[in-house]
C-alpha cells in the first residue's frame, strides 16, 4: 500500500509548521509506523531541529529535485527518517522555471520510495512559491496549521484558494484533511475569538483539531534538536500530539 503524502502548508511564518511536521512525525513513528520527513524549506529548520547540520550536507533534497537522482534519506533519526534541506534549496525555484513539467518534480522522487512508508510528511515552506506548489502537487492530504491570531486567520482564504487551484488544475486528489490551531493561549480573549471564528467558518472545510497550546518547551527542544516527547516527556502538548496523530491514521 503507497503511503499517505502529507503536506503542513501555511504560507504564513511563525505557525508552528516545522514543529508539528517534526513532533507528529515522531508520534506517528511511536505508533509504529514508518515515517520520512521531508524539507522542502531553505531555511532547513526542520533539518536543524531533528540534528544535522545543514551546511554540512550534501546530496539534500534540492540534488534530487534537480537531477533525478534517488532522495537522500538519513535513516532512523529519533526512529523516524529524514529528507534534508539546505540553502541550496533556494536556487531551485530560479532553477526548475523554464523545467518541463516542473510541478510535478516532488511527486516523481517520492514514487520510487512510498511503498517504504506509512506516511511521508512535507514541511514546505513559507511561501506560495514553486517550492511549496511541488509540496501540494506530491501529496494526499494537507494539513494547515493556523496560529490563533487575527493576522494569521486573515490569511486563510488566500491559502484555500492556493490549494484550490492545485486540485483544479494539477491534483484533483488532494484533500485538506485537518485544521490545527496553533501557538494557543486559553487565558488569552483573542486567541479564544479566532479559535471559535475558526470553528464557525471554516469547520465545513476540515476538522478543526485540537490546538497545540503556546509553550516554550517547543522552543527548548527544538534548540535540543529533539521532539518535545524526547525532550520532556510529561509536557502536556505531548497529549495533544499523539491525539492528533491518532486522527492522521485515519486520513
Amino acid at each position: 500500500m503507497a503511503s499517505k503524502i502529507i503536506a503542513f502548508f501555511n504560507q504564513s511564518g511563525g505557525v508552528g509548521k516545522t514543529t508539528l511536521t517534526q513532533n507528529l512525525g515522531y508520534a506517528l513513528g511511536q505508533r509504529s509506523h514508518r515515517v520520512l520527513l521531508v524539507d522542502m524549506d531553505p531555511q532547513a529548520s526542520l533539518t536543524a531541529f531533528m540534528g544535522l547540520h545543514p551546511y554540512d550536507i550534501n546530496p539534500t533534497v534540492a540534488n534530487s529535485l534537480l537531477t533525478s537522482e534517488p532522495l537522500p534519506i538519513h535513516k532512523d533519526l529519533h526512529q523516524i527518517d529524514l529528507a534534508p534541506a539546505n540553502i541550496s534549496l533556494s536556487g531551485v525555484e530560479f532553477q526548475l522555471i523554464s523545467a518541463m513539467s516542473r510541478e510535478w518534480k516532488l511527486k516523481r522522487v517520492l514514487e520510487p520510495i512510498s511503498q517504504d512508508y506509512d506516511f511521508i510528511l512535507v514541511d514546505c515552506p513559507p511561501s506560495l512559491g514553486i517550492l511549496s506548489i511541488l509540496g501540494l502537487v506530491a501529496s494526499t492530504d494537507v494539513v494547515v496549521p493556523v496560529q490563533t491570531q487575527f493576522k494569521s486567520f486573515l490569511g486563510i482564504e488566500l491559502l484555500l484558494d492556493t490549494i484550490s487551484q492545485i486540485r483544479t488544475e494539477v491534483n484533483s486528489q488532494l484533500k485538506v484533511s485537518a485544521i490545527i490551531p496553533t501557538v494557543f493561549a486559553r487565558s488569552n480573549a483573542q486567541d479564544k475569538s479566532i479559535l471559535g471564528a475558526l470553528h464557525e467558518q471554516l469547520g465545513h472545510v476540515a476538522p478543526i483539531l485540537e490546538p497545540i497550546p503556546r509553550a516554550t518547551a517547543f522552543a527548548d527542544a527544538s534548540m535540543e534538536r529533539l521532539p518535545l516527547a524526547l525532550f520532556d516527556s510529561k509536557h502536556a502538548a505531548n497529549k495533544i500530539l499523539d491525539s492528533i496523530a491518532a486522527t492522521i491514521e485515519t486520513f
